[in-house]
């Protein structure tokens, strides 16, 4: 996140906040499941392998379904080279799309597979090195160099930027606090606000044509 220009900055902090909103609205439709956040995920499917195993079924699969998203998105992002920010914002705009239709038809499952996939696709957007660089969906590690950071800075270390962390995990919580305000309000209109979302940002991202870094 450092190392990337003001631009990027704000761009990550938009996925980032699309990220939030999408996995506050299947929270609260799966009850308490999420789409983007595995950790949570990998401790209830333990939880419930521990204690109600005929249960498991739904965690591991969304864990399956964001799996397949990280190596489609990895896929994708090689094959389109330059452009792989909007070739991906295109894919997770699609997925949501995909969500949003199967959520009017009343099919849940396929509702949580879509949005699962987008969420593991859009963990493509910034690599570096054949690693992510900038992990969209998933703030334990930001916070975990934002408090790094700021140790630095108490011990009179120079400052490096780590803000900028701070910033992604605020633009992660605040479209999550949209997406949960509007899921209890228009439940049916968020996953189409949340599409449109992706492909408002993908003309954004034409301005960031570059290889996978």
């Amino acid at each position: 996140m450092i190392t990337h220009d003001s631009a990027r900055r704000r761009f990550a902090i938009a996925l980032a906040a699309l990220a939030g909103f999408v996995d506050a609205v299947a929270f609260i439709s799966a009850g308490g499941y999420f789409v983007s956040f595995m950790s949570g995920n990998s401790t209830r499917l333990a939880v419930l392998l521990a204690t109600d195993p005929m249960r498991a079924a739904t965690p591991l699969l969304l864990i399956a379904g964001f799996f397949a998203g990280v190596v489609l998105g990895a896929l994708v992002a090689h094959r389109a080279g330059r452009w792989h920010k909007p070739a991906l914002l295109a894919l997770v705009g699609g997925l949501l799309v995909c969500a949003a239709v199967a959520r009017m038809l009343d099919l849940p499952a396929t509702m949580m597979g879509a949005m699962a996939i987008g969420m593991g696709a859009l963990n493509a957007m910034f690599q570096r090195d054949g690693e992510v660089s900038v992990g969209l969906t998933y703030m334990t590690g930001a916070l975990v160099k934002l408090g790094h950071g700021l140790a630095g800075q108490l011990l009179g270390q120079p400052r490096k930027g780590w803000p900028a962390w701070g910033m992604l995990w605020t633009g992660l919580l605040g479209g999550a606090v949209l997406g949960a305000w509007l899921q209890d309000r228009l439940p049916l209109a968020c996953l189409w606000i949340a599409s449109g979302w992706a492909l408002v940002l993908l003309p954004v991202s034409l301005r960031f044509p570059e290889g996978v870094d």
